[in-house]
Protein backbone atom coordinates (compact mmCIF):
# COMPACT_ATOMS: atom_id res chain seq x y z
CA UNK A 1 0.00 0.00 0.00
CA UNK A 2 1.89 3.80 -0.03
CA UNK A 3 1.33 7.72 -1.65
CA UNK A 4 2.52 10.64 -3.03
CA UNK A 5 3.69 12.03 0.29
CA UNK A 6 5.13 8.71 1.77
CA UNK A 7 6.89 7.59 -1.68
CA UNK A 8 8.73 11.26 -1.43
CA UNK A 9 9.73 9.77 1.55
CA UNK A 10 12.05 7.86 -0.23
CA UNK A 11 13.67 11.08 -1.81
CA UNK A 12 15.91 11.66 1.01
CA UNK A 13 18.20 14.91 1.30
CA UNK A 14 21.47 14.64 -0.45
CA UNK A 15 23.90 16.29 1.51
CA UNK A 16 24.41 19.55 -0.79
CA UNK A 17 20.85 20.59 0.01
CA UNK A 18 21.90 19.57 3.64
CA UNK A 19 24.60 22.21 3.20
CA UNK A 20 22.68 24.90 2.05
CA UNK A 21 20.16 25.13 5.10
CA UNK A 22 21.79 25.41 8.26
CA UNK A 23 23.59 26.99 11.35
CA UNK A 24 26.89 25.80 12.47
CA UNK A 25 25.64 25.19 16.07
CA UNK A 26 27.68 22.58 17.99
CA UNK A 27 25.19 22.01 21.12
CA UNK A 28 22.80 20.07 18.61
CA UNK A 29 21.84 16.58 19.28
CA UNK A 30 24.94 14.99 17.59
CA UNK A 31 27.03 17.25 19.39
CA UNK A 32 25.44 16.56 22.97
CA UNK A 33 25.49 12.61 22.19
CA UNK A 34 29.03 12.59 21.29
CA UNK A 35 29.80 14.69 24.55
CA UNK A 36 27.68 12.15 26.51
CA UNK A 37 30.22 9.46 24.87
CA UNK A 38 34.18 8.56 25.68
CA UNK A 39 34.76 7.08 22.20
CA UNK A 40 32.93 9.71 20.08
CA UNK A 41 31.62 8.56 16.88
CA UNK A 42 34.37 10.51 14.07
CA UNK A 43 32.57 11.70 10.02
CA UNK A 44 32.55 8.16 8.90
CA UNK A 45 31.15 6.99 11.73
CA UNK A 46 28.44 9.06 12.27
CA UNK A 47 27.50 8.43 8.50
CA UNK A 48 27.59 4.99 9.16
CA UNK A 49 25.11 5.04 11.69
CA UNK A 50 22.69 7.55 9.54
CA UNK A 51 22.69 4.93 6.81
CA UNK A 52 22.21 1.76 8.89
CA UNK A 53 19.47 3.86 10.71
CA UNK A 54 17.39 5.08 7.60
CA UNK A 55 17.62 1.30 6.83
CA UNK A 56 16.07 0.59 9.88
CA UNK A 57 13.75 3.48 10.22
CA UNK A 58 12.22 4.11 7.01
CA UNK A 59 9.55 1.58 7.59
CA UNK A 60 8.41 2.82 10.89
CA UNK A 61 9.07 6.35 9.21
CA UNK A 62 6.86 5.42 6.35
CA UNK A 63 4.12 3.78 8.50
CA UNK A 64 3.78 6.76 10.78
CA UNK A 65 3.49 9.34 7.67
CA UNK A 66 0.07 6.84 6.49
CA UNK A 67 -0.74 7.27 9.88
CA UNK A 68 -0.85 10.45 10.17
CA UNK A 69 -2.92 10.91 7.51
CA UNK A 70 -5.68 8.60 8.18
CA UNK A 71 -6.11 8.69 11.46
CA UNK A 72 -5.18 12.34 12.50
CA UNK A 73 -4.96 14.98 10.28
CA UNK A 74 -8.50 15.27 9.19
CA UNK A 75 -7.56 17.83 6.29
CA UNK A 76 -4.80 15.22 4.61
CA UNK A 77 -7.39 14.11 1.97
CA UNK A 78 -7.27 10.36 3.05
CA UNK A 79 -8.13 11.02 6.62
CA UNK A 80 -10.34 7.86 7.22
CA UNK A 81 -11.64 7.35 10.57
CA UNK A 82 -10.36 7.69 14.57
CA UNK A 83 -8.25 5.72 16.37
CA UNK A 84 -10.55 2.30 17.26
CA UNK A 85 -12.81 2.78 14.71
CA UNK A 86 -13.56 0.68 11.70
CA UNK A 87 -13.50 2.10 8.49
CA UNK A 88 -14.88 0.01 5.57
CA UNK A 89 -14.45 1.00 2.22
CA UNK A 90 -17.47 -0.29 0.10
CA UNK A 91 -15.33 0.56 -3.04
CA UNK A 92 -11.90 -0.77 -4.60
CA UNK A 93 -9.03 1.70 -4.86
CA UNK A 94 -8.73 3.60 -8.07
CA UNK A 95 -6.08 5.95 -9.64
CA UNK A 96 -7.08 8.47 -7.09
CA UNK A 97 -5.64 7.21 -4.28
CA UNK A 98 -2.21 8.01 -3.56
CA UNK A 99 -1.64 7.54 -0.05
CA UNK A 100 -0.25 4.08 -0.40
CA UNK A 101 2.08 2.64 -3.04
CA UNK A 102 1.11 -0.39 -5.42
CA UNK A 103 -2.27 -0.46 -3.62
CA UNK A 104 -4.67 -3.76 -4.04
CA UNK A 105 -7.39 -3.26 -6.21
CA UNK A 106 -8.68 -6.57 -6.16
CA UNK A 107 -10.70 -6.46 -2.65
CA UNK A 108 -12.42 -3.61 -0.75
CA UNK A 109 -10.79 -2.30 2.41
CA UNK A 110 -11.71 -1.85 6.01
CA UNK A 111 -9.11 -0.53 8.01
CA UNK A 112 -8.83 0.34 11.69
CA UNK A 113 -5.72 1.66 14.13
CA UNK A 114 -4.98 0.67 16.92
CA UNK A 115 -4.41 2.55 19.62
CA UNK A 116 -3.07 0.25 22.72
CA UNK A 117 -2.07 1.76 25.21
CA UNK A 118 -4.93 2.06 27.46
CA UNK A 119 -6.22 -1.40 27.22
CA UNK A 120 -6.48 -4.28 24.32
CA UNK A 121 -8.78 -4.18 21.69
CA UNK A 122 -11.51 -7.28 20.54
CA UNK A 123 -11.48 -7.45 16.79
CA UNK A 124 -15.28 -9.75 16.01
CA UNK A 125 -15.74 -11.22 12.54
CA UNK A 126 -18.73 -12.58 11.01
CA UNK A 127 -19.53 -15.88 9.54
CA UNK A 128 -18.19 -15.57 5.60
CA UNK A 129 -19.32 -17.75 3.01
CA UNK A 130 -16.54 -20.58 2.11
CA UNK A 131 -16.30 -19.68 -1.57
CA UNK A 132 -15.42 -15.70 -0.62
CA UNK A 133 -11.95 -15.08 0.74
CA UNK A 134 -10.88 -12.45 3.20
CA UNK A 135 -8.05 -11.48 5.76
CA UNK A 136 -7.31 -9.34 8.32
CA UNK A 137 -3.76 -8.38 8.66
CA UNK A 138 -2.25 -7.09 11.67
CA UNK A 139 0.54 -4.99 11.17
CA UNK A 140 2.25 -3.13 13.58
CA UNK A 141 4.61 0.31 13.77
CA UNK A 142 7.32 -1.70 13.05
CA UNK A 143 5.68 -2.95 9.83
CA UNK A 144 5.72 -6.82 11.46
CA UNK A 145 2.72 -8.95 9.95
CA UNK A 146 2.19 -10.69 13.69
CA UNK A 147 -0.93 -12.04 13.25
CA UNK A 148 -3.61 -13.09 10.74
CA UNK A 149 -8.01 -13.83 11.15
CA UNK A 150 -9.64 -15.02 8.18
CA UNK A 151 -10.45 -17.73 5.18
CA UNK A 152 -6.85 -19.37 5.73
CA UNK A 153 -5.77 -18.62 9.33
CA UNK A 154 -8.76 -18.54 11.04
CA UNK A 155 -11.23 -20.02 8.67
CA UNK A 156 -14.65 -19.15 7.70
CA UNK A 157 -16.35 -19.08 10.97
CA UNK A 158 -17.22 -16.25 13.44
CA UNK A 159 -15.08 -15.28 15.88
CA UNK A 160 -13.53 -12.83 18.98
CA UNK A 161 -9.62 -12.36 18.97
CA UNK A 162 -7.87 -10.14 21.40
CA UNK A 163 -5.09 -7.35 20.15
CA UNK A 164 -2.67 -6.61 22.83
CA UNK A 165 -0.05 -4.05 23.18
CA UNK A 166 4.00 -4.88 23.93
CA UNK A 167 3.26 -4.12 27.56
CA UNK A 168 0.29 -6.24 28.43
CA UNK A 169 -0.20 -8.56 30.66
CA UNK A 170 -3.27 -11.05 31.41
CA UNK A 171 -5.51 -14.33 30.88
CA UNK A 172 -7.16 -14.77 28.10
CA UNK A 173 -10.93 -13.82 28.37
CA UNK A 174 -13.60 -16.46 27.91
CA UNK A 175 -14.94 -16.25 24.66
CA UNK A 176 -11.95 -15.28 23.01
CA UNK A 177 -10.69 -17.29 20.49
CA UNK A 178 -6.46 -16.40 20.23
CA UNK A 179 -4.44 -13.48 21.19
CA UNK A 180 -2.44 -11.58 19.28
CA UNK A 181 0.89 -8.93 20.56
CA UNK A 182 1.60 -5.89 18.60
CA UNK A 183 5.35 -4.72 19.07
CA UNK A 184 4.46 -1.11 19.40
CA UNK A 185 1.21 0.50 20.92
CA UNK A 186 -0.47 1.36 17.69
CA UNK A 187 -1.35 -0.54 15.18
CA UNK A 188 -3.14 -1.05 11.76
CA UNK A 189 -5.84 -3.79 10.95
CA UNK A 190 -6.24 -4.18 7.15
CA UNK A 191 -9.33 -6.08 6.09
CA UNK A 192 -9.47 -7.77 3.00
CA UNK A 193 -12.73 -9.12 1.51
CA UNK A 194 -12.92 -10.24 -1.70
CA UNK A 195 -15.19 -8.93 -4.66
CA UNK A 196 -15.89 -11.09 -7.00
CA UNK A 197 -17.45 -8.59 -9.37
CA UNK A 198 -18.79 -4.77 -9.61
CA UNK A 199 -22.59 -6.35 -9.05
CA UNK A 200 -20.94 -8.04 -6.11
CA UNK A 201 -20.28 -5.24 -4.07
CA UNK A 202 -23.80 -5.59 -1.78
CA UNK A 203 -22.62 -8.57 -0.64
CA UNK A 204 -19.12 -7.00 0.55
CA UNK A 205 -21.35 -4.46 2.50
CA UNK A 206 -22.72 -7.26 4.19
CA UNK A 207 -19.99 -8.97 5.48
CA UNK A 208 -17.79 -5.50 5.97
CA UNK A 209 -20.79 -4.90 8.62
CA UNK A 210 -20.25 -7.78 10.63
CA UNK A 211 -16.41 -6.56 11.29
CA UNK A 212 -16.76 -5.23 14.68
CA UNK A 213 -14.14 -3.30 17.06
CA UNK A 214 -13.93 -3.18 20.70
CA UNK A 215 -12.16 -2.08 23.84
CA UNK A 216 -11.64 -5.11 26.00
CA UNK A 217 -13.54 -3.29 28.43
CA UNK A 218 -16.84 -2.61 26.39
CA UNK A 219 -16.81 -6.83 25.30
CA UNK A 220 -16.50 -7.68 29.02
CA UNK A 221 -19.17 -5.47 30.07
CA UNK A 222 -16.67 -3.59 32.68
CA UNK A 223 -16.25 0.51 33.09
CA UNK A 224 -13.08 1.64 31.05
CA UNK A 225 -9.87 2.17 32.61
CA UNK A 226 -8.58 6.06 32.59
CA UNK A 227 -8.06 6.78 28.84
CA UNK A 228 -4.24 7.25 27.33
CA UNK A 229 -2.82 10.58 27.02
CA UNK A 230 -2.93 12.91 24.43
CA UNK A 231 -0.26 12.70 21.71
CA UNK A 232 0.85 15.58 19.82
CA UNK A 233 1.23 13.82 16.79
CA UNK A 234 3.79 16.16 14.64
CA UNK A 235 2.60 17.07 11.19
CA UNK A 236 4.62 15.35 8.08
CA UNK A 237 4.56 15.87 4.49
CA UNK A 238 6.98 15.35 1.81
CA UNK A 239 9.53 18.66 2.35
CA UNK A 240 9.67 18.04 6.32
CA UNK A 241 10.26 14.79 5.89
CA UNK A 242 13.41 15.18 3.44
CA UNK A 243 14.86 16.86 5.97
CA UNK A 244 13.23 15.60 9.72
CA UNK A 245 14.06 11.78 8.35
CA UNK A 246 15.35 11.25 12.17
CA UNK A 247 13.40 13.79 14.12
CA UNK A 248 10.21 11.62 12.70
CA UNK A 249 11.87 8.17 14.05
CA UNK A 250 12.90 9.80 17.17
CA UNK A 251 9.39 10.26 17.87
CA UNK A 252 8.18 6.65 16.68
CA UNK A 253 10.46 4.82 18.87
CA UNK A 254 8.98 5.91 21.80
CA UNK A 255 5.82 3.57 20.94
CA UNK A 256 8.00 0.95 20.03
CA UNK A 257 9.97 -0.89 22.81
CA UNK A 258 13.11 -2.29 21.66
CA UNK A 259 12.85 -6.23 20.62
CA UNK A 260 15.93 -8.29 20.97
CA UNK A 261 17.20 -8.02 17.44
CA UNK A 262 16.85 -4.01 17.67
CA UNK A 263 19.41 -3.39 20.63
CA UNK A 264 22.57 -2.86 18.49
CA UNK A 265 20.77 -0.81 16.12
CA UNK A 266 19.02 1.14 18.95
CA UNK A 267 22.47 1.15 20.99
CA UNK A 268 24.39 3.10 17.91
CA UNK A 269 21.17 5.58 17.15
CA UNK A 270 21.56 6.75 20.72
CA UNK A 271 25.19 7.59 19.60
CA UNK A 272 23.72 10.06 17.23
CA UNK A 273 20.54 11.62 20.08
CA UNK A 274 17.92 9.28 18.21
CA UNK A 275 15.83 7.55 20.40
CA UNK A 276 13.29 7.35 23.32
CA UNK A 277 13.54 9.98 25.60
CA UNK A 278 15.84 12.24 23.04
CA UNK A 279 14.95 14.82 20.73
CA UNK A 280 16.48 14.75 17.40
CA UNK A 281 15.97 17.98 15.49
CA UNK A 282 17.82 17.87 12.02
CA UNK A 283 17.74 21.81 11.34
CA UNK A 284 19.66 22.26 14.49
CA UNK A 285 22.65 20.21 13.58
CA UNK A 286 25.73 22.24 12.69
CA UNK A 287 26.95 21.99 9.03
CA UNK A 288 29.45 19.07 9.45
CA UNK A 289 26.73 16.80 11.05
CA UNK A 290 24.17 17.89 8.30
CA UNK A 291 26.41 16.49 5.97
CA UNK A 292 27.26 13.16 8.02
CA UNK A 293 23.45 12.71 7.77
CA UNK A 294 22.89 13.78 4.49
CA UNK A 295 25.12 11.44 3.09
CA UNK A 296 24.49 8.14 5.32
CA UNK A 297 20.95 8.60 4.07
CA UNK A 298 21.63 8.76 0.53
CA UNK A 299 23.76 6.13 0.57
CA UNK A 300 21.56 3.93 2.84
CA UNK A 301 18.42 4.91 -0.11
CA UNK A 302 21.05 2.79 -2.71
CA UNK A 303 20.98 0.09 -0.56
CA UNK A 304 17.78 0.07 -0.44
CA UNK A 305 17.03 0.21 -3.83
CA UNK A 306 19.50 -2.46 -4.62
CA UNK A 307 18.10 -4.85 -2.42
CA UNK A 308 14.54 -4.23 -4.23
CA UNK A 309 16.24 -5.18 -7.46
CA UNK A 310 18.63 -8.06 -6.62
CA UNK A 311 17.36 -9.23 -3.40
CA UNK A 312 14.61 -11.78 -5.44
CA UNK A 313 15.03 -14.28 -7.54
CA UNK A 314 14.79 -13.16 -11.47
CA UNK A 315 12.06 -15.47 -13.18
CA UNK A 316 11.03 -14.97 -16.40
CA UNK A 317 11.54 -10.63 -15.67
CA UNK A 318 9.51 -11.16 -12.63
CA UNK A 319 11.12 -10.72 -9.76
CA UNK A 320 9.71 -13.66 -7.00
CA UNK A 321 10.53 -13.96 -3.72
CA UNK A 322 9.23 -13.11 0.22
CA UNK A 323 9.48 -9.56 1.36
CA UNK A 324 6.61 -9.79 3.89
CA UNK A 325 6.55 -11.42 7.46
CA UNK A 326 6.93 -10.72 11.63
CA UNK A 327 9.64 -10.38 13.63
CA UNK A 328 10.86 -13.78 13.67
CA UNK A 329 10.90 -13.59 9.61
CA UNK A 330 12.63 -10.41 9.42
CA UNK A 331 15.13 -11.46 12.60
CA UNK A 332 17.52 -8.31 12.31
CA UNK A 333 17.24 -7.71 8.69
CA UNK A 334 16.29 -4.38 8.39
CA UNK A 335 17.40 -4.08 4.86
CA UNK A 336 15.30 -6.36 3.75
CA UNK A 337 12.34 -5.25 5.62
CA UNK A 338 12.84 -1.37 3.83
CA UNK A 339 12.78 -3.27 1.08
CA UNK A 340 9.28 -5.04 1.49
CA UNK A 341 8.00 -1.74 2.53
CA UNK A 342 9.50 0.58 -0.42
CA UNK A 343 8.50 -2.28 -2.86
CA UNK A 344 4.59 -1.66 -1.25
CA UNK A 345 4.06 -1.09 2.03
CA UNK A 346 1.52 -3.20 4.20
CA UNK A 347 2.08 -6.28 2.16
CA UNK A 348 1.15 -10.10 2.87
CA UNK A 349 3.35 -12.83 4.22
CA UNK A 350 3.87 -15.47 0.91
CA UNK A 351 1.72 -17.97 2.45
CA UNK A 352 -1.01 -15.49 2.77
CA UNK A 353 -0.17 -13.89 -1.11
CA UNK A 354 2.54 -13.70 -3.54
CA UNK A 355 3.46 -10.95 -5.44
CA UNK A 356 5.61 -11.29 -8.57
CA UNK A 357 6.79 -7.93 -9.82
CA UNK A 358 8.11 -6.81 -13.23
CA UNK A 359 9.34 -3.69 -14.80
CA UNK A 360 10.91 -5.31 -17.68
CA UNK A 361 10.56 -8.14 -20.01
CA UNK A 362 12.45 -11.34 -19.72
CA UNK A 363 15.79 -9.88 -21.68
CA UNK A 364 15.73 -7.09 -18.84
CA UNK A 365 14.12 -4.53 -21.35
CA UNK A 366 12.03 -2.04 -19.30
CA UNK A 367 8.57 -1.77 -19.96
CA UNK A 368 7.34 1.39 -21.59
CA UNK A 369 3.74 1.46 -22.78
CA UNK A 370 4.64 4.53 -25.12
CA UNK A 371 6.85 2.82 -27.44
CA UNK A 372 5.92 -0.94 -27.36
CA UNK A 373 2.47 -3.03 -27.18
CA UNK A 374 3.16 -6.12 -24.70
CA UNK A 375 0.95 -9.38 -24.14
CA UNK A 376 1.31 -11.78 -20.88
CA UNK A 377 0.22 -15.29 -22.02
CA UNK A 378 -0.63 -18.05 -19.45
CA UNK A 379 -0.66 -21.17 -21.08
CA UNK A 380 -3.48 -24.22 -20.86
CA UNK A 381 -3.54 -25.23 -17.66
CA UNK A 382 -1.18 -23.08 -16.26
CA UNK A 383 -3.10 -20.72 -14.53
CA UNK A 384 -1.40 -19.13 -11.17
CA UNK A 385 -2.02 -21.40 -8.41
CA UNK A 386 -3.96 -20.51 -5.62
CA UNK A 387 -6.53 -21.66 -3.46
CA UNK A 388 -8.57 -18.16 -3.24
CA UNK A 389 -7.97 -15.94 -6.23
CA UNK A 390 -5.28 -13.89 -8.63
CA UNK A 391 -4.54 -11.00 -10.62
CA UNK A 392 -2.04 -8.72 -12.78
CA UNK A 393 -2.29 -5.51 -11.83
CA UNK A 394 -1.41 -2.39 -13.63
CA UNK A 395 0.77 0.63 -12.34
CA UNK A 396 2.69 3.72 -13.55
CA UNK A 397 5.89 2.51 -13.51
CA UNK A 398 7.21 6.13 -11.75
CA UNK A 399 4.76 6.48 -8.98
CA UNK A 400 3.86 3.11 -8.55
CA UNK A 401 0.01 4.42 -8.50
CA UNK A 402 -3.04 3.16 -10.37
CA UNK A 403 -3.43 4.97 -13.61
CA UNK A 404 -6.26 6.72 -15.44
CA UNK A 405 -7.62 5.07 -18.21
CA UNK A 406 -10.73 5.08 -20.46
CA UNK A 407 -11.77 1.61 -18.71
CA UNK A 408 -11.83 2.24 -15.36
CA UNK A 409 -9.37 -1.16 -15.20
CA UNK A 410 -7.07 -1.86 -13.36
CA UNK A 411 -6.45 -5.34 -12.99
CA UNK A 412 -7.43 -8.53 -14.50
CA UNK A 413 -8.07 -11.21 -12.01
CA UNK A 414 -9.43 -14.84 -12.19
CA UNK A 415 -13.10 -14.22 -11.35
CA UNK A 416 -12.72 -11.93 -14.82
CA UNK A 417 -11.70 -15.47 -16.71
CA UNK A 418 -15.71 -16.46 -17.80
CA UNK A 419 -15.89 -13.23 -19.63
CA UNK A 420 -12.19 -13.17 -21.42
CA UNK A 421 -11.29 -14.75 -24.48
CA UNK A 422 -9.18 -18.44 -24.40
CA UNK A 423 -6.99 -18.76 -27.58
CA UNK A 424 -7.22 -21.85 -29.42
CA UNK A 425 -4.85 -24.12 -27.18
CA UNK A 426 -6.87 -23.09 -24.21
CA UNK A 427 -4.08 -20.30 -23.31
CA UNK A 428 -5.25 -16.97 -21.88
CA UNK A 429 -3.40 -13.57 -23.23
CA UNK A 430 -3.40 -10.19 -21.45
CA UNK A 431 -3.25 -7.20 -24.05
CA UNK A 432 -1.01 -4.97 -22.16
CA UNK A 433 -0.73 -1.34 -23.96
CA UNK A 434 -2.28 1.97 -23.50
CA UNK A 435 -4.30 1.87 -26.14
CA UNK A 436 -7.60 -0.62 -27.21
CA UNK A 437 -6.45 -3.77 -28.80
CA UNK A 438 -9.58 -3.65 -30.56
CA UNK A 439 -13.66 -4.70 -29.89
CA UNK A 440 -12.40 -7.99 -30.11
CA UNK A 441 -9.96 -8.22 -27.68
CA UNK A 442 -10.80 -5.92 -25.05
CA UNK A 443 -12.02 -8.38 -22.33
CA UNK A 444 -8.23 -9.35 -22.03
CA UNK A 445 -6.97 -5.93 -22.56
CA UNK A 446 -5.42 -4.15 -19.54
CA UNK A 447 -4.37 -0.61 -19.82
CA UNK A 448 -1.05 0.17 -19.45
CA UNK A 449 0.72 4.27 -18.81
CA UNK A 450 2.40 6.26 -21.78
CA UNK A 451 5.31 5.60 -20.35
CA UNK A 452 7.02 3.04 -17.63
CA UNK A 453 5.15 0.71 -16.49
CA UNK A 454 4.99 -1.63 -13.28
CA UNK A 455 3.23 -4.84 -13.43
CA UNK A 456 2.39 -6.56 -9.89
CA UNK A 457 1.12 -9.96 -9.75
CA UNK A 458 -1.30 -11.37 -6.88
CA UNK A 459 -1.91 -15.30 -5.46
CA UNK A 460 -4.15 -14.74 -2.96
CA UNK A 461 -3.55 -17.92 -0.48
CA UNK A 462 -1.07 -20.17 -3.13
CA UNK A 463 -1.32 -23.53 -3.36
CA UNK A 464 1.34 -25.11 -1.24
CA UNK A 465 1.34 -28.31 -2.79
CA UNK A 466 2.99 -28.50 -6.60
CA UNK A 467 2.28 -26.61 -9.29
CA UNK A 468 2.81 -24.13 -6.72
CA UNK A 469 4.90 -20.84 -6.54
CA UNK A 470 5.65 -21.31 -2.98
CA UNK A 471 8.39 -21.90 -1.92
CA UNK A 472 9.29 -17.94 -2.52
CA UNK A 473 10.85 -18.16 -5.64
CA UNK A 474 12.02 -22.11 -5.90
CA UNK A 475 8.44 -23.27 -6.46
CA UNK A 476 7.28 -25.62 -9.71
CA UNK A 477 4.96 -23.10 -11.15
CA UNK A 478 6.65 -19.79 -12.62
CA UNK A 479 5.43 -16.69 -14.09
CA UNK A 480 5.35 -16.73 -17.93
CA UNK A 481 7.49 -13.29 -19.37
CA UNK A 482 6.16 -10.84 -20.86
CA UNK A 483 6.73 -10.37 -24.75
CA UNK A 484 6.93 -7.68 -27.78
CA UNK A 485 3.53 -7.67 -29.09
CA UNK A 486 3.78 -9.15 -32.41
Amino acid sequence: MHRERTSLLLLIALANAALLSGCTARNDTISQAERAEKNRPGFEETKAIAEEGFIYGLPIVMNYAVMYDYVVDRDSGQWKAPFNQILNEHRVFTYKDTTVITPNSDTPYSLCWLDLRAEPIVLSVPAVDKDRYYSVMLCDGNTYNYGYIGSRATGSDAGDYLVVGPDWKGSTPAGIKKVFRSTTQFSLAAYRTQLINPADMPNVVKVQSGYKVRPLSAYLGQPAPAAAPEINFPKINAEMVKTGFFDYLDFALQFAPATPEEAAIRAKLARIGVGPGKKFDFKDLSLEHKAEVGLGMKDGEAKVEKYLNAGMKNINGWKVGSLFGDSAFYHGDWLKRAAAAKGGIYGNNAVEAMYPLTKTLANGEELDGSKHNYTLTFPAGELPPVNAFWSVTMYDGKTQFLIKNPIDRYLINSPMLPGMQKNADGSVTLYIQKDSPGADKESNWLPAPNGSIYLVMRLYWPKATPPSILPPGEGTWKPPGIVLAK
